[in-house]
């Protein structure tokens, strides 16, 4: 036998090695995604600086719990210059009030009387609600991801302290090309992995996109159409077995075909 003829022998060996193998069940690659959240962002209303800061990242926090606090002698004296408004248009409004009992004043000085008092005391609901608000308190229940302002350092208004996390608004993002779209619909569970992960992960779909991501010329070939891919998000079923970041697979579970009994009936 010449060298020659072992090699190609030996070629033949591979190749046919290789077509069996193909020839066994595909494993199932699945789709990658990662996993996002919606975050909370606590912002105060009016700027100033940072008193007190109850909470650490990591920290759990209860809707409703005081997580911060903002320096208010701006809003307290505005409360009291307020208070003294109210008490001078309390007592003008009783001397109107006496005056038109006795027939000494007039309807119009009463009226005037009765406006005043009602702006005052509006205005000092106002400045005891500015100054309530600045105790922040959690808006929902959950741990605290980042903080971005520390006490003593100034915040802008609508500036984020920090963020909070809910349990519910963990999210697995995913794309399907578009062939694949037909097997998914909103409602669907599928089978979720990652690494050094409990092996029962699952999530429930409930967000399909209607537009591709990445759109292609207006005539399309078939190879570009096969390049579509779709947005699908999903909540998991345990959020608590993920982080924001970490890249999963997500496994699509076959749906039941129609027997043929049902779909003549149908």
């Amino acid at each position: 036998m010449t060298r020659a003829s072992v090699v190609v022998r030996g070629c033949a060996a591979v190749v046919l090695a290789l077509a069996l193998a193909s020839c066994g069940p595909d494993r199932d690659p699945g789709y990658q995604g990662w996993v996002e959240a919606d975050l909370i962002f606590v912002s105060p209303d009016e700027a100033g600086r940072i008193t007190k800061l109850t909470v650490r990242e990591g920290d759990e926090a209860k809707k409703g719990e005081l997580i911060y606090t903002l320096d208010d002698d701006l809003q307290q004296a505005d409360l009291n210059q307020n208070l003294a408004t109210l008490a001078n248009a309390k007592q003008t409004f009783d001397r109107a009030q006496s005056l038109s009992k006795t027939g000494s004043g007039t309807q119009a000085n009463l009226d005037s009387a009765v406006s005043a008092l009602r702006v005052a005391e509006a205005r000092v609901e106002t400045s005891k609600t500015r100054l309530a608000r600045r105790q922040i308190r959690s808006p929902v229940t959950g741990t605290v991801q980042q903080i971005y302002f520390r006490e003593g350092e100034m915040v802008a208004a609508q500036k984020p302290v920090l963020s909070i996390l809910p349990p519910g608004n963990m999210k697995i993002r995913f794309y399907v090309p578009e062939p694949e779209l037909p097997k998914l619909a909103i409602g669907d569970k599928v089978r979720v992995t990652c690494d050094n992960c409990t092996p029962d992960l699952s999530a429930e779909i409930y967000f399909i996109s209607t537009t591709a991501e990445y759109t292609p010329p207006v005539i399309y070939s078939l190879d570009e159409r096969n390049k579509l891919v779709y947005l699908i998000q999903a909540r998991p079923s345990k959020p608590a077995s993920l982080r924001v970041g970490q890249p999963i697979s997500v496994y699509v579970t076959p749906k039941a075909a129609a027997s043929p009994v049902a779909a003549g009936r149908s």
